[in-house]
């Protein structure tokens, strides 16, 4: 019995592909195991390889920068959303509105005081940022031991300002709150041992400073208006600072010399925390 040529033709091309073995798959294409195997679907059958898949994209990595603008942008609404409701609660005070706000706003309260948590073990662990530990305690111990040192540099300091400078007392005879001011003076030379200059505007005498001068026009150039005034002068530079108008207290008055006499070589003075040239 004679078999049809295209019979033979495909067991021939089966025969083939066997004694090959079977080929290695592209990349890409592994879901495809190439052209069929079976004799039956003949040598003009065609299978469609299946599409190569997709590149998976890469996981973007965190951005901190844009974590940190999504909280700030979500900080200004959180103020915008609370500020709404206030208002809101307020203009219209209907029970759904007020309840809306205390909701909002104990989310808030809840989360300052997890911030209020982790600032503080924050301090505990960083004494630089603990407020604390700078200026002055509070803790009692610590407050009498601070209170000491402070008397024993106030001290020291207004010894030197005794060595170099005097302190410019302006009155009047007719002022009463001259006349208070004078004994506040008098016991303050006697502890400091400051020199005090007393000088009459209006020629009128002060109990405790016998030796007062008379203007000579110096209390137009000091520009004094109003009295008692005090200044603090360094005679050999001639440099004048005002101390202060009105009655003081030896304790406000020590402050104000110790505050003047260390700001001059600028150590004692305050340095801003946020300058122009801060990035």
């Amino acid at each position: 019995m004679k078999r049809p040529i295209p019979f033979l033709l495909c067991l021939a091309m089966a025969a083939a592909c066997r004694a090959a073995g079977p080929s290695e798959p592209d990349e890409g294409a592994d879901a495809w195991a190439g052209p069929p195997s079976d004799p039956r679907t003949g040598w003009h059958f065609y299978v469609d390889p299946p599409p190569a898949p997709r590149p998976r994209a890469a996981p973007h990595p965190r951005n901190a920068q844009g974590d940190e603008r999504d909280a700030l942008a979500r900080f200004r609404q959180l103020q915008k959303e609370v500020e709404e409701r206030r208002a809101l609660a307020v203009i219209l005070p209907t029970e759904p509105n007020v309840r809306r706000y205390m909701e909002l706003e104990a989310k808030v309260v809840r989360n300052a005081s997890l911030f209020a948590d982790i600032a503080q073990r924050i301090a505990w662990s960083h004494p630089e940022l603990d407020p604390a530990t700078q200026g002055r305690p509070v803790n009692a111990t610590a407050l009498e031991v601070f209170e000491q040192e402070q008397a024993r540099a106030r001290s020291e300091v207004l010894a030197r300002a005794a060595r170099e400078h005097v302190l410019m007392f302006f009155f009047r005879g007719d002022c009463g709150y001259c006349h208070a001011m004078a004994p506040v003076l008098d016991a303050f030379r006697r502890r400091h041992g400051i020199r005090i200059i007393a000088v009459s505007a209006d020629g009128g005498a002060l109990a405790g400073f016998p030796d007062a001068r008379r203007d000579n026009g110096i209390v137009r150039t000091m520009h004094v208006q109003q009295f008692p005034a005090l200044f603090l002068a360094q005679p050999f530079s001639g440099r004048i600072d005002p101390v202060g108008v009105g009655v003081l207290s030896e304790a406000q008055l020590a402050e104000r010399i110790v505050t003047l006499f260390d700001g001059r070589d600028g150590k004692g003075s305050p340095q801003p925390v946020f300058g122009f040239d801060q990035p």
